[in-house]
Parts: C-alpha cells; sequence; structure tokens
C-alpha cells in the first residue's frame, strides 16, 4: 500500500538534497588544496623547518678588527646558513665592562690580553687563544710632508696636536702611552695629545686633519688613503700587541660559538687576516 507523503516529509527531502549539493563544492576545493600542497613539498621535507629563525651570534670584537671581521663574517655564514654573525665593535676595555655588566655576547675579540685576563680571571670566558698580532705605527695625513727617524720628533714645533687611544681602555692609547713613557716622553706631551674613545677615532681624527699626527695599528693606516706611516714605533719599548679570541662562559648558544671559534683559527680566516697586515703567533 503506497504511502502518502505529507508537507513536511517533502520538506525535509528538499532541505537534504541542498545539504548534500552545497558540500560538492566544497569538498572539490579541498582536494584542489591537497593536490596543491603536496606539488609544492617536495618529498623528504620538512615544511615545519622552514620557518626556524637563525641562531645569532653575537661577537663583541676590538674595532680595529672591523674590515677583516666583516669579510669574515660573511665566509662563515655562507657555509652555516643557520646562523647570522652580529658583530658588535668597539674599545676593548668597554667591551670587556660590557660583558662583567651582563651584556649579551658570545664570543669576545681583544686588542690587549689585559682585557681578556680580566674576563678570565672573573670567571667568565670559556675557552681563550691568541689569534693575531700587530704593530704600534704613527700616522700623518696623506698629504703631509713628515717622515719620523725618532719617536721624540712629535715634541717638535710643527706637530700640535696627537690623537691616542684612552689608555684605561684602548689597547693602542695603551701600548702608545707605554712606548712614550719608557722614552720620557709622556709628561712632555701632554699639551698635545688629543684622547680618542677607540683606535679608529684617533684614525679619523687624523685624516680629517683636527690632529697632526696619531698613534694606530698598522692594520689601521693601512685601510686609509687618507693617511701615510711615518714612524713604526719599536715593539720593544712596549708589552706585545696581541689578540686574543675567547668564548663567552654565559653563551646562550655555545654550539655555534664553538664554531665561529674555530673558524677564526682555520686557515681559510687566517687568509684573510693576513692582507690586512696582521701577523699570526
Amino acid at each position: 500500500m503506497m504511502k502518502l507523503r505529507t508537507c513536511r516529509d517533502i520538506e525535509r527531502q528538499e532541505w537534504t538534497n541542498k545539504r548534500r549539493f552545497a558540500l560538492v563544492p566544497l569538498v572539490f576545493i579541498m582536494a584542489l588544496t591537497c593536490i596543491a600542497c603536496t606539488a609544492r613539498s617536495p618529498a623528504g621535507s620538512q615544511p615545519a623547518d622552514a620557518g626556524k629563525p637563525k641562531t645569532e651570534l653575537l661577537v663583541a670584537a676590538a674595532a680595529s678588527l672591523k674590515d677583516s671581521l666583516d669579510v669574515i663574517g660573511e665566509h662563515f655564514e655562507e657555509t652555516h646558513k643557520d646562523i647570522d654573525i652580529i658583530f658588535h665593535y668597539g674599545s676593548s676595555g668597554t667591551l670587556q665592562k660590557q660583558i662583567e655588566q651582563g651584556a649579551p655576547a658570545d664570543l669576545f675579540l681583544s686588542a690587549g690580553e689585559k682585557q681578556m685576563e680580566a674576563l678570565v680571571g672573573k670567571g667568565l670566558i670559556a675557552s681563550h687563544t691568541v689569534l693575531l698580532q700587530n704593530d704600534l705605527v704613527v700616522v700623518v695625513p696623506a698629504d703631509a710632508d713628515r717622515n719620523m727617524a725618532a719617536l721624540d720628533e712629535l715634541a717638535e714645533g710643527d706637530i700640535g696636536k696627537i690623537a691616542i687611544g684612552q689608555p684605561e681602555t684602548v689597547p693602542a692609547g695603551q701600548y702608545a702611552k707605554e712606548a712614550l713613557t719608557a722614552l720620557n716622553l709622556w709628561d712632555a706631551l701632554q699639551h698635545k695629545l688629543v684622547f680618542a674613545k677607540d683606535v679608529r677615532q684617533a684614525l679619523t681624527y687624523v685624516e680629517s686633519g683636527n690632529v697632526d699626527a696619531g698613534f694606530v695599528y698598522r692594520t689601521d693606516a693601512l685601510v686609509s688613503e687618507k693617511v701615510r706611516i711615518a714612524y713604526q714605533v719599536d715593539s720593544g719599548v712596549h708589552a706585545p700587541i696581541v689578540y686574543p679570541v675567547g668564548i663567552v662562559k654565559e653563551s646562550a648558544h655555545a654550539e655555534e660559538a664553538a664554531l665561529f671559534y674555530h673558524y677564526l683559527q682555520s686557515e681559510e680566516a687566517r687568509a684573510v687576516f693576513k692582507p690586512f697586515g696582521f701577523t699570526l703567533p
């Protein structure tokens, strides 16, 4: 016996049919999306790691290392795509104090043993070694008609102002003070000295003509076309100029810091340091 369909039954069937047909395009769209994602994701890939941020390695380094380290940092990053090297340049003494006060740093490169040993003594350095050596020179503006046979010529009348790094915080200034003191010139030249916050500022003073001469490292003089070396200071009248490198014990990235620490001692890095005028221990 045929069952008669009520109005309610007909409405219910029409509503069910509408839902069924409405789902068709949605399923189709979802299928296309899955196909597209599969096509974009090569076999064995890990999309979850694609957006992983790089490790930023913070390196506190003496200002005189800037030109060579900028090149070395780029070379290192080419073979270590997951690491960004962030350099913070300044005077070794200032950087030392910042690390002592808790400033973040993964490695420290100093232009003097004094600053590194201070951090080692306070238990703030995990590993360290002497990386480079340098020479102290007196530079004058490139167009200056002056050569020097001895440091005591700095006392002569045609030389007015002399740039020197602050001996308390700038190793180049410390070495210059040692040399001048050994030759009994430190007190006699006090009225001529213009103190700089780091060796690069001392170089800038000479480049700009604001002073007549300045104490900088040989490596600083070689990267500037605006100055020339008038005199190389005898290494026997000051402490050896060495550049130690150390891993900061509180480094947040000890593994990556060790990688860069060893890379700095590699033949590839040494091949960069040499043309900039550094000598190797």
